[in-house]
């Protein structure tokens, strides 16, 4: 289970830390519940509530810099997600988007980068649903690999680049 003092990743509000378990009246029946008490790391006068019996489904802990160097070895070998059904995409999306799963997020960023690619030599604009879905995968997988290996956000990229061409991580 959770403690305070946990750093966290959230479904809504990425990277967080517990900073407290308060009991709050939040329903219109007037019943107290427990919650965990979220500041977000990049928005530190922010506060997320999330139900102390809903914590395992909203959120999971940040991984620690040697996963983060499991995912980075990982890319590579992932699988992109394949989506068939044009119908279907947005709502595989959200499922990855959801998951908060780094390796469901490489899968969506390979897919959404491999679709951009195929529209560019069409002749076609990207769809905004693609672009929208590709930045915010992007993001979520950065930030928390830039939280997990201590560096910033904008470094991340190379960092991939790098291990991608070189089999090899100057992190570690």
């Amino acid at each position: 289970m959770f403690e305070v003092g946990d750093s966290v990743v959230s479904m809504a509000n990425g990277i967080c830390k517990i900073t407290d378990v308060v009991e709050l009246d939040m329903s219109q029946n007037h019943e107290k519940r427990t919650y965990f008490l979220l500041i977000p790391v990049t928005e530190e006068n922010a506060k997320v509530y999330i139900p102390f019996d809903a914590a395992e489904q909203r959120m999971r802990r940040t991984m620690n810099k040697e996963e983060a160097i499991d995912v980075i070895r990982h890319i590579s070998g992932t699988e992109e997600l394949s989506i068939a059904n044009e119908k279907e995409r947005e709502l595989k999306y959200k499922e990855a988007i959801r998951s908060c799963d780094p390796y469901q997020l490489v899968r969506i960023i390979k897919n959404l980068y491999h679709r951009r690619e195929e529209r560019l030599a069409q002749g076609k604009k990207c769809t905004a649903v693609d672009e929208r879905y590709y930045k915010i995968a992007v993001h979520n997988l950065h930030s928390e690999l830039a939280y997990a290996l201590d560096c910033p956000e904008n470094e991340v990229t190379s960092i991939i680049q790098d291990y991608i061409e070189n089999r090899k991580l100057d992190i570690l």
